[in-house]
């Protein structure tokens, strides 16, 4: 399923189950994603923030203020995506089509979590001023 993903997506992706786990989440969320674009910290997707003079610590403390906190739960344990969490990595996979690229790399999963809109990753991004057509 991930055979597209760039290693720095797939690592984003990685860092997004550690923090639905160390939130005690029961699922990957958008939000979990979007702080696991936050950790990588490189690539494309950091200077977009950057352009855009998004501070990656707000948002981390945005996420962790609308975030109910539950007893951690091992990384071993196989967390699943949520219903948002599917639909933003299949505009991500929209998005790198759109862009007739062969990868889906970070730039895509955040593009994927912009257009999905009634989530709190989509929210919080809006509330910081980025928008998509923006980003894209």
């Amino acid at each position: 399923m991930f055979e597209r993903y760039t290693e720095r997506a797939r690592r984003v992706l990685f860092f997004a189950l550690y923090e639905a786990s160390q939130l005690g989440s029961v699922a990957i969320e958008t939000e979990h994603l979007l702080l696991g674009l936050i950790r990588e910290g490189k690539g494309l997707t950091s200077r977009i923030f950057g352009r855009a003079n998004v501070s990656l610590e707000n948002i981390r403390k945005e996420v962790e203020g609308r975030t109910v906190f539950r007893e951690k739960v091992s990384t071993s344990v196989d967390i699943p995506f949520s219903g948002e969490t599917k639909r933003a990595l299949q505009y991500s996979a929209e998005e790198a089509d759109r862009l007739l690229h062969n990868y889906i790399g970070t730039e895509h999963l955040l593009l994927g979590l912009l257009r999905e809109e009634r989530s709190i990753a989509s929210t919080i991004l809006l509330e910081k001023g980025m928008r998509l057509n923006s980003v894209r």
